[in-house]
């Protein structure tokens, strides 16, 4: 995935898979307990608010989304349908795909592109 990927200086990307494991541990237990949760815009991407740049470690919304809709367990895919139910729209994957986002918790999105 492409969150394993993003390295810092010296460090592997077996360490890296680990890091990442651990976030979507974190914010899967942020999400269940309510101190962290999904949001969903008009077009159907998707962000977290209530997690930290701590807690994140270089981990982006959508990278995130993915690992969790993957290995989630159900309390998590619970609180990510009920996201989708508040919205009145699902996650778009494609959408998530062409890397539209947030860095504010889903006040403000965009996807760098152009």
């Amino acid at each position: 995935m492409p969150c394993d990927t993003r390295l810092k200086p010296r460090q592997t990307i077996k360490e890296r898979a680990t890091e990442v494991r651990n976030v979507v541990e974190k914010a899967s237990k942020l999400l269940v307990s309510g101190k962290a949760k999904a949001i969903i815009n008009a077009s159907g991407a998707v962000a977290f608010d209530g997690l930290s740049e701590k807690d994140r470690d270089g981990v982006t919304d959508n990278c995130l989304y993915r690992r969790l809709m993957s290995s989630g367990s159900a309390l998590v895919l619970q609180q990510i349908a009920k996201a989708e139910m508040l919205a009145g729209r699902k996650v778009d994957r494609a959408v998530v795909n062409s890397g539209a986002h947030s860095h504010d918790g889903g006040k403000t999105w965009h996807n760098h592109k152009g």
